[in-house]
């Protein structure tokens, strides 16, 4: 299937955009993850295609602010419901599904509740992405160069709320079944390292 030209053109500009280099993998992942998600409910595959892509627009670096203080403070979110219709304007993207596009953008956060299907797509693979060996990759390589992660202690500590707290917030069947077994895995990691820490520090 011969894909549209602005496909191409959003994955390589979030290809470009997204620094540190490692932030790069979770745009296409997740993308996949929300169609697997679906199974076979119809959906808008441009909307979730290029909310997939263009969400996590304000964690890169050249996009967020550099200082502390206000990196703290940085809505993310906010930022990309700003910058993406041009961008996706830019791309020749369709206009009448902008919109759409960005209500997805805007709900994909955990305390958010999604408003349309692609949302809802998005947000429940975003949290899946949060659970299980892929999240224990993501949130370790944030150690010393995030604000919130300054020793490994830290990701641990993060890793054991998502673990508490994500699973409940699943809506879709086919995100509670995908979950089952990253929640396992993260529960071993965490297990193991408290068993090798043995009441040490990280």
């Amino acid at each position: 299937m011969i894909q549209p030209g602005y496909r191409e053109a959003i994955a390589d500009y979030i290809r470009a955009q997204a620094k540190p280099p490692d932030k790069f993998s979770h745009q296409p992942r997740l993308y996949r993850l929300a169609r697997r998600l679906a199974e076979d409910k119809p959906y808008d595959d441009d909307i979730l295609y290029a909310a997939a892509w263009m969400h996590d627009l304000g964690v890169f670096v050249g996009h967020r602010p550099e200082e502390p203080a206000a990196l703290a403070a940085w809505d993310h979110v906010a930022y990309a419901a700003r910058e993406v219709p041009a961008i996706l304007r830019q791309f020749g993207f369709p206009e009448d599904k902008i919109p759409a596009t960005l209500e997805a953008v805007r709900t994909h956060l955990p305390t958010c509740q999604p408003t349309s299907f692609e949302g809802t797509l998005l947000r429940d693979a975003d949290l899946l992405e949060q659970l299980g060996a892929v999240a224990v990759l993501r949130v370790v390589s944030k150690v010393g160069r995030d604000t919130r992660f300054v020793r490994h202690a830290d990701a641990v500590q993060a890793l054991r709320c998502n673990l508490e707290r994500l699973p409940t917030l699943l809506e879709l069947p086919s995100a509670h079944r995908l979950a089952e077994p990253r929640v396992k895995a993260l529960k071993a990691f965490l297990e193991a390292v408290e068993s090798e820490v043995d009441g040490g520090d990280l």
